[in-house]
């Protein structure tokens, strides 16, 4: 990346973004979700998906390009 796009990710945050906190997963900059139920949610983004597993997932924060899982999160798999 050069100048321009590090200093363009910076102040529009258009980076994939990814934190989990206590059965909390938290996406920002995703693609779309193709797939949803509550044992398996896969979300896509620019470079890949992730696949999230558990029981009871539910997505409680639905935003244009964030969103947030909760649930017992048992694996967090990078495809």
């Amino acid at each position: 990346m050069n100048f321009v796009d590090n200093l363009r990710n910076l102040v529009l945050e258009e980076e994939f973004k990814i934190n989990y906190i206590k059965n909390k997963l938290g996406i920002t900059n995703y693609l779309d979700i193709s797939h949803f139920d509550s044992n398996k949610i896969i979300i896509n983004y620019k470079d890949g998906s992730i696949l999230v597993s558990g029981k009871n997932l539910v997505v409680s924060k639905l935003i244009k390009d964030e969103l947030l899982i909760e649930g017992s999160i048992e694996k967090i798999e990078f495809r």
